[in-house]
């Protein structure tokens, strides 16, 4: 495989585990005045969530439980040759359950997918097919997507010319925690940003290539479409008045937009890039999972902040299963 590729699938994992991880202090601190309070010096990244806040008891390069989830499916996949989305089913209902010892972050996501799979085993014999997750459409999957790509391409020793197959493994991965259209309509979207990306495009050249690719006779193709535009046309303002505007909340109508700008904004920037997404408060961690890997994608692992991936828990693991699939 080619080096400058598997540097950059690197980064695209890394960065995602990174973007979410920077965040984990303020996550879901929606008046930005508290955050500019509680750190008068600005943001550094990897802040420790304070006592009463939605992580507490986390550790500074801990991930938030969308880090949490994307690493049960980097486990999942580790030894693995293809996807198999039954294993991810089981595996994820085990560690993301409160009742069995998950302390992180109950997302409505998650408690909608385990309901769902302990309401089917109550009344069935018949084998879970994992792909009635929660009617779901915020951030739970997209957060996680890098990993499954990485795992992809790897297995496939380079990116797909027809990419209908690796759409087909967003979709029923997504549908494991959101069965729910719009929810798969823009990982679908992220997917082709991270393939178009991988590819060498620029960023710019990137975000308006899959414009071009949407389908503007889908309803929610559509609608991403139309968010990447609102997106750009925010270009010229700072991060924070474009998050206050495109959406701070969880929901992928505000999310992905307000992660589309900053992206677009500080362009290959990692580091201003999710800082600024965390000043921007809400839901931060999510967004800048997504910028994370986006811009990692672009620049590479060599390019991304070194101390930050020293403060980034697990990071070695993630670095020995990377080096298991050949990159």
């Amino acid at each position: 495989m080619d080096i400058q590729l598997q540097d950059r699938l690197k980064g695209m994992v890394l960065g995602q585990f990174l973007g979410d991880a920077a965040s984990l202090g303020v996550h879901w601190i929606y008046n930005t005045k508290d955050i500019e309070a509680a750190h008068p010096g600005g943001l550094k990244g990897f802040e420790v969530p304070a006592e009463g806040h939605y992580h507490a008891g986390k550790l500074s390069g801990d991930p938030t439980h969308y880090g949490d989830a994307a690493w049960i499916l980097l486990e999942v996949l580790a030894k693995e040759t293809t996807f198999n989305v039954v294993d991810f089913g089981l595996k994820f209902v085990e560690k993301m359950d409160p009742n069995k010892g998950y302390s992180g972050y109950f997302d409505s996501a998650t408690r909608g997918t385990i309901e769902n799979y302990k309401s089917h085993m109550d009344v069935s014999n018949e084998p879970y097919d994992f792909q009635e997750g929660a009617d779901d459409d915020q951030l739970a999957t997209i957060t996680v997507l890098a990993v499954l790509i990485a795992f992809y391409v790897s297995r496939k020793e380079g990116l797909p010319k027809d990419r209908a197959e690796i759409f087909e493994h967003v979709e029923i991965l997504t549908r494991v925690r959101q069965n729910n259209d719009r929810a798969v309509a823009y990982c679908r979207a992220h997917t082709r940003l991270l393939l178009e990306i991988l590819s060498g495009r620029d960023l710019h050249s990137a975000f308006h290539h899959v414009e071009e690719q949407l389908d503007s006779g889908d309803k929610l193709d559509r609608e991403v479409r139309r968010k990447l535009k609102e997106a750009f046309q925010m270009k010229h303002k700072s991060t924070l008045q474009a998050t206050e505007v495109l959406g701070q909340s969880c929901p992928l109508i505000c999310s992905f937009p307000s992660a589309i700008q900053a992206t677009a904004k500080h362009n290959e920037d990692f580091r201003t890039a999710i800082l600024e997404t965390a000043g921007a408060g809400g839901d931060n961690s999510g967004r800048a999972a997504m910028i994370g890997s986006w811009i990692g994608a672009r620049i590479g692992l060599q390019a991304l902040p070194k101390e930050w991936v020293g403060k980034l828990n697990r990071s070695e693991e993630i670095f020995s299963i990377l080096e298991e699939w050949g990159l």
